[in-house]
């Protein structure tokens, strides 16, 4: 992740994306330092399976469109638009990472580990209890998103700001709840390829419908006002 954020710049979508992952990452990794699982082996390699789903769309990314993941489109298209807060294309970013990318990575960990993904099993138990870790975590580093006194007063001049609707159309819990069962439906399809592929398909459709909600530009006149005097400051002449 830090290979993926050094060449890029700070409003890059990709990148706002990548920052919020890898503070998440360490941050949960620094709240269950020496937690206890009764299937550590399966939360590493799920870990590592997942993380990789992002890098290959990335990687995909660089060569066509065409074959990225239908869920990761929206944020690559709109990666260099303005209009879009960074807390935006990060959680357009968790969008089509854990409601897309985590089911299918639920699955070759299962596939991996010769398990049967029950509700009621110890892997599933070390499922939820990460997923308390990241609500708490996430919502902590959200807030840096939202930090800092031009956003403060942007926020109390726009009462209906387009920040808030973003937040109030995601939540990770929830996200990771919906992956497991979706990763338990994709199990329960694996011996037949065609109807695997049709259903990963309706749901990458779906997530990419969202992420492109969650992509809509949330521009107010304030932030307007901030980048044309930025602009103006870099080239006094930029409008002649």
């Amino acid at each position: 992740m830090h290979a993926i954020l050094e060449p890029l710049p700070r409003s890059d979508g990709v990148a706002c994306f990548t920052r919020l992952y890898l503070e998440v990452t360490k941050a949960v990794q620094a709240e269950l330092a020496g937690a206890a699982f009764a299937d550590p082996h399966f939360l590493q390699r799920l870990d590592v399976v997942f993380a990789d789903l992002f890098f290959d769309a990335l990687d995909a990314h660089e060569g066509s469109l065409r074959d990225v993941p239908p869920a990761w489109v929206p944020l690559f298209e709109a990666r260099s638009k303005r209009g879009i807060a960074p807390l935006q294309f990060a959680l357009a970013g968790m969008n089509a990472h854990i409601n897309r990318d985590l089911p299918v990575a639920l699955v070759t960990a299962w596939i991996e580990a010769g398990i049967d993904p029950s509700l009621g099993s110890s892997q599933h138990a070390a499922f939820e209890r990460v997923n308390e870790v990241l609500a708490r975590v996430e919502q902590r580093v959200k807030g840096e998103y939202l930090t800092g006194w031009l956003n403060t007063l942007d926020r109390r001049l726009h009462r209906f700001h387009r920040i808030d609707d973003v937040l109030a159309m995601w939540d990770i819990r929830r996200a990771r709840a919906t992956a497991w069962v979706n990763g338990g439906a994709l199990w329960a399809m694996r011996s037949d390829a065609k109807l695997e592929a049709e259903y990963l398909g309706a749901l990458d459709r779906m997530v990419a419908f969202s992420s492109r909600g969650l992509l809509i530009p949330a521009d107010t006149t304030l932030k307007k006002v901030r980048r044309g005097f930025r602009r103006l400051q870099r080239d006094p002449l930029w409008w002649v």
